[in-house]
């Protein structure tokens, strides 16, 4: 049986259901009891920072959204102005809460908007780049999501065998239901983008050298110190181990979207080369939440 086809009111409907099942998240909902506070710190403090400063970026987020699609659509805005952002800055808050009581510094949160994403926005008032720069939106935000998702897992099973049972419970698990609904939201968005045949074969084209040349790992922004701290989470949660698998994770829906899956490809080469690249840039540096 064919697929039913997804439509701008399939994805409202979504949304619609995210922002009713899914309110952020309150501080006051949470326990932040830790048992043995040193090995959870020793253990995960890269982690952690990683992951708070990644979520209060959201802000951010939305300045790189806006200087991309000028043109933003109903459900767009929808989705990130009334659900995504409210959820992401309430996972922020609660998580560099987390930090602080462990004894780390609050998240060093990066506000700049990279140069190359304004100079591509320079063009989005241009129809046809607007619908490449929108497609590589979806791509990024699936690929971040499903970053979040795997990352969230790892972090509550690795909490639980600690007996950190309350904030994996609370904290964790009380995120990482929520960053399911977001990747299937740009899911359904770049699926129904490829599905419509909205983009012509020299805008795919073009998409795909935006993407090898200019792809960087979400909170990386282009800056070593980030991509260093990426790694660290990496080498925490013990996906250093098996990069290739979680690279095929991360990137099967693009290879599937936007390269068709050429010559058998299960992912884009470049995401496994950028995680490696992270690891090796920690391994090198170390961990440093704050600038020098």
């Amino acid at each position: 049986m064919a697929r039913s086809q997804i439509t701008e009111a399939s994805i409202m409907e979504h949304v619609r259901r995210l922002e009713d099942e899914h309110p952020p998240i309150r501080l006051d909902s949470v326990d932040r009891t830790i048992v043995n506070p040193l090995v959870v710190r020793e253990r995960f403090a890269p982690v952690i920072d990683y992951l708070a400063r990644v979520e209060l970026e959201v802000d951010r987020n939305v300045l790189e959204l806006l200087t991309l699609l000028p043109g933003v659509s109903e459900v767009d805005r929808y989705f990130y102005q009334d659900v995504w952002q409210p959820q992401e800055i309430a996972h922020g808050v609660i998580l560099d809460r987390l930090q602080v009581d462990l004894g780390l510094p609050p998240s060093e949160v990066f506000l700049g908007i990279p140069m190359r994403m304004k100079l591509l926005g320079a063009l989005a008032h241009f129809p046809a780049i607007q619908q490449i720069t929108r497609l590589l939106y979806y791509l990024t935000g699936a690929a971040t999501e499903r970053q979040a998702v795997l990352a969230y897992n790892r972090f509550t099973n690795q909490l639980d065998e600690l007996g950190e049972k309350a904030i994996s419970a609370t904290i964790i698990g009380q995120i990482k239901r929520q960053e399911p609904g977001h990747f299937a939201f740009y899911q359904m968005s770049a699926t129904q983008m490829i599905q419509d045949e909205v983009l012509a074969p020299w805008q795919l084209y073009v998409a795909r050298v935006l993407r090898e040349k200019g792809f960087a790992l979400v909170g990386t922004n282009y800056v070593p110190r980030y991509e260093a701290n990426l790694g660290g989470l990496m080498v925490g949660l013990g996906i250093d181990q098996e990069l290739e698998k979680y690279a095929k994770d991360v990137g099967r829906l693009e290879a599937k979207l936007l390269w068709a899956n050429k010559n058998g490809m299960e992912f884009p080469p470049y995401f496994l080369e950028a995680l490696r690249q992270s690891v090796d840039m920690y391994r090198e540096h170390g961990f440093h939440p704050k600038a020098p």
